[in-house]
């Protein structure tokens, strides 16, 4: 299966904005589920639901008024989940070089009409790039089951 990037690009609005001015972080997280589903959607041909959304990572404010670009793209797959990678990119309307502004990984699951999982297309990953992403991907998943195992007597 062909794994090109979902890309999504709109301009920031002033509804998205927080009391500091800038694009509001909940509206950035909202951006990257919708991003991540229309990639885990598209890959698995399923409806898809968000599992985990893990280190979403702000590097800098997105300004109102500026260009955003979302890119996903699936980094590893399961039986039924996908691992996708989300870069959040802006620029000013005057420049034409985007600055990456936020990066995270999103789960989803793909599942059918009854909510019960379902099986996905095996991703196999063809350059250097995409197994040191996989690799990522394979990382994240470890340090999340130690991250619960530590929280497991707080639930």
């Amino acid at each position: 299966m062909d794994n090109k990037p979902i890309t999504f690009q709109f301009i920031s609005e002033p509804t998205d904005v927080n009391f500091g001015g800038n694009v509001h972080g909940g509206s950035v997280m909202k951006w990257i589920d919708q991003v991540g589903y229309a990639c885990a959607s598209n890959w698995s041909s399923s409806y898809c639901v968000t599992v985990y959304v893990g280190g979403i990572r702000f590097y800098q404010p997105i300004k109102i008024g500026e260009i955003v670009k979302l890119e996903s793209k699936v980094i590893y797959t399961g039986s039924t989940s996908m691992h996708i990678a989300i870069d959040v990119y802006s620029r000013n309307i005057k420049e034409k070089t985007f600055e990456k502004k936020t990066h995270c990984i999103i789960v989803f699951v793909a599942v059918d009409e009854n909510g019960k999982s379902v099986q996905v297309p095996k991703w196999i990953p063809t350059s250097e790039q995409e197994i040191q992403m996989q690799e990522y991907a394979i990382k994240l998943m470890n340090l999340r089951r130690d991250i619960e195992d530590e929280m497991k007597p707080f639930l």
